[in-house]
């Protein structure tokens, strides 16, 4: 998978549509089984989220966690353009490939996870322009990701940045005022 990623990021000209075809080709790997093994590990990780989100934070990751592969896997869009911030690129693939590599204790119980965080990841903010997670999510303090005159506003941006495997490092979220 990251061969393949690695060799774009090498690229002087970073094209959506080639980085498409990698997506797709992952995509076409993932089955049910491998989304309900991934919702089932998030139904585990959210019973760490304070009770008070724990529903709302459920319902947003494993809908759009699910809603995020089809989505992928229907993209029929000719995206000839070049992915927008092609500087934050060549860390994002570095960033989701050391996750890869620390996550092996997830391959016994759902070898795909990581291959859906990474599909995940890369579609959202080099395809979509999107924030990682999506508008609606909700942080301690009713904080919530939000999207203003064009621009997406994280709760948490700048805090998860100094978090060495933060995904926030390439999100094109802003930090948003407190």
């Amino acid at each position: 998978m990251f061969k393949e990623l690695n060799n774009l990021k090498s690229e002087n000209n970073i094209f959506k549509k080639d980085l498409m075809n990698i997506l797709h080709g992952l995509a076409k790997t993932i089955s049910i089984h491998d989304i309900i093994l991934a919702s089932t590990l998030l139904r585990e990780e959210g019973k760490y989220v304070q009770a008070k989100y724990r529903e709302q934070y459920l319902e947003i990751y494993i809908k759009y966690f699910i809603m995020r592969v089809k989505d992928v896997k229907e993209d029929k869009t000719d995206y000839s353009e070049e992915i927008d911030n092609k500087k934050d690129f060549p860390t994002a693939i570095n960033l989701l490939e050391s996750q890869f590599h620390e996550k092996k204790t997830y391959i016994d119980e759902n070898e795909k996870f990581t291959v859906i965080y990474t599909i995940i990841g890369l579609y959202t903010t080099f395809i979509l322009n999107e924030p990682i997670h999506p508008i609606g999510t909700p942080f301690p303090g009713s904080l919530k990701v939000t999207y203003e005159n064009e621009t997406y506003f994280c709760p948490v941006k700048d805090k998860q940045s100094e978090t060495p495997q933060a995904v926030c490092k390439f999100c094109i979220a802003k930090q948003s005022e407190l």
